[in-house]
């Protein structure tokens, strides 16, 4: 138990003590700060070791304000658990970082931080100083990584059902097992559309494609948008609300008369000056409307279009739109949508290769983007502008659908880590097969490895390939298989040169080639996941003394308590 400290020494000959830390101050030092820190990981290790695999188990998180999440993302997960410990929190930081690296591993990061602080606990009972241990741990994770990109495989990106086999086993594990191959598919049509090829590398931001959530239909009305929805509906009823053939015009300028920045007062003493002061109000708007109208019909022109028969107008701004304009847009049958955030008007762009004008009078032919259709729909209870059929667009949307609310917001999640899985095995060009085949086959190396280093190090080399194993051990107690059994059936498997992917099949309880059977993942999801792992147990397996300040709360309270104690004391006589 770790207790008040705050008398941390005593001044010689005298014994007089001396006051180092502040009253409240709880300290904890030595080996009890360690195990403490190691049973901390180990125990938020336990809370995701249940949900790991096809057959992993989920979570449902309540938050104060009493919101349900039902998941078994790892990073949501910990981000929602709300913990308190600081060694909790490094845990928590360390799965973020996992998550923004790769998007994907964050359990298997966890996982291994804590099997490997289980088995560094088994070292120090032999009295291995913490010191040994790192520098063992730190060596096998480095060797572990170099050959895991050394027995990694190419892949050719543009093999569509590989890419879907990684996208579908990063969604086997997830609540939207039933539509995996539905949304797997959508992944990899996504990300195939959005990666573009700068020098010699692929690049990919998956922040051009947009997902939006409604729920109603199932899941597998979800479906994949060549251009972008907006979570908006068409400013004014007389506008039309189908175009096709649209010429897009991207503001970021309201169709307002602008209000000056100083502010100003008008004095009106005549009627026919109020009339004269609303009419030139009036024209502005007109004006913008026109030139809006007449830079549109020059480019429809120049493209071979003939306005309002066969082609039309968009205006899509991230600001407000006057009723007045709003009048006169109607009137020239141009299609206008407000206040539409700034991601949204940039994927626009992206897809329809408008460019964003600040500046009415600045707005000429070459800025339009073109779409074949702008059209507002009904999804659900909203109303939502669709803009389809772009020209190679570079921003793409998926319009996720199922019938229940948090069905819809773990769809969401799992597609992001399907995305992620896509991107990073088209970025490494790399793969390696999962259901423990991995794990195992870098323990066989590691144990190989040991007795080559020796010392005391040997111990924490052996201790990681160990840990590593504890992935397929997690792997089989879901599944409700015997743990110690499939280990020795796959260490069996891997001791033949040709076993080199054999790992559990969880449906049948078989030891298989996961190549074979589909289960890939990409090699930068499992490097990724052994550096953080290892980072996390390190880091813990440094600390050996835990000073934590009082809580703020329970200052304030105790100087509350002084404060009333004193008032008493100065009303009695």
């Amino acid at each position: 138990m770790a207790q008040p400290q705050p008398r941390v020494a005593t001044l010689e000959p005298t014994g007089v003590p001396v006051l180092i830390l502040k009253e409240g101050t709880q300290r904890t030092y030595g080996k009890e700060a360690l195990r403490a820190n190691i049973m901390i990981v180990r125990a938020i290790a336990e809370t995701l070791r249940t949900t790991y695999g096809p057959k992993g188990m989920d979570k449902m998180l309540v938050d104060s304000l009493g919101d349900i999440t039902i998941t078994n993302d790892g990073a949501t997960i910990l981000d929602k658990m709300d913990v308190q410990h600081p060694t909790a929190k490094l845990v928590v930081q360390i799965s973020k970082g996992q998550d923004e690296e790769v998007g994907d591993g964050t359990k298997t990061a966890v996982i291994l931080a804590g099997e490997l602080l289980r088995q560094a606990e088994d070292l120090f009972d032999k009295n291995v100083h913490p010191t040994i241990i790192i520098s063992g741990f730190k060596k096998a994770a480095e060797a572990a990584v170099k050959k895991l990109y050394e027995i990694s495989e190419p892949i050719d990106i543009d093999d569509e059902s590989l890419l879907k086999k990684i996208a579908m086993t990063s969604l086997t594990s997830k609540a939207v097992h039933g539509a995996r191959e539905h949304l797997a598919e959508i992944a990899v049509k996504a990300v195939r559309q959005v990666t573009e090829k700068r020098g010699e590398k692929w690049y990919i931001d998956l922040d051009s494609i947009q997902i939006i959530k409604k729920h109603g239909g199932s899941l597998r009305d979800t479906q994949l948008i060549y251009g972008i929805v907006l979570d908006k509906e068409v400013v004014h009823p007389g506008m039309p609300k189908r175009v096709e053939n649209a010429f897009i015009v991207l503001l970021d300028a309201p169709l307002e008369v602008e209000k000056p920045e100083i502010d100003a007062e008008i004095r009106i003493s005549d009627p026919a000056y109020l009339k004269k002061f609303l009419e030139e109000e009036e024209k502005i708007l007109h004006d913008m409307v026109e030139k809006i109208y007449s830079v549109a019909v020059e480019r429809m022109k120049r493209e071979g279009f003939e306005p309002g028969k066969n082609a039309g107008i968009v205006v899509i701004t991230q600001k407000g739109i006057d009723e007045v304009a709003q009048h006169f847009l109607a009137k020239k049958g141009i299609l206008a949508v407000r206040r539409v955030k700034r991601s949204d008007i940039e994927k626009i762009a992206k897809a329809t290769g408008a460019r964003i004008v600040s500046n009415i009078e600045d707005l000429g032919p070459d800025d339009l983007g073109f779409a074949k259709l702008v059209e507002e729909r009904k999804v659900g209870e909203d109303k939502m502008v669709f803009i389809e059929g772009c020209q190679n667009p570079r921003a793409v949307t998926i319009l996720i659908r199922g019938g229940l609310e948090r069905l819809v917001d773990e769809a969401e999640r799992s597609l992001n880590d399907a995305l992620h899985a896509v991107a990073d095995a088209i970025k490494d060009g790399k793969i390696v097969a999962g259901g423990g085949a991995v794990e195992v086959e870098l323990a066989k190396y590691l144990r190989e490895l040991a007795p080559k280093v020796g010392g005391k190090e040997q111990l924490a080399i052996e201790a990681f390939a160990k840990a590593l194993e504890g992935l397929p051990m997690a792997l089989a107690e879901n599944a409700g298989l015997d743990p110690v059994d499939i280990i020795m059936k796959l260490r069996a498997a891997h001791a033949k040169t040709e076993g080199k992917w054999h790992g559990i099949n969880v449906f049948t309880g078989d030891i298989e080639d996961m190549m074979k059977l589909g289960v890939i993942e990409p090699v930068s999801v499992k490097a990724n996941a052994i550096k953080a792992g290892t980072e996390a147990a390190t880091m813990v397996l440094r600390i050996d003394d835990l000073i934590a300040a009082a809580r703020r709360e329970e200052k304030e309270e105790k100087k509350g308590k002084e404060e009333e104690e004193e008032e008493k004391g100065g009303t009695e006589f």
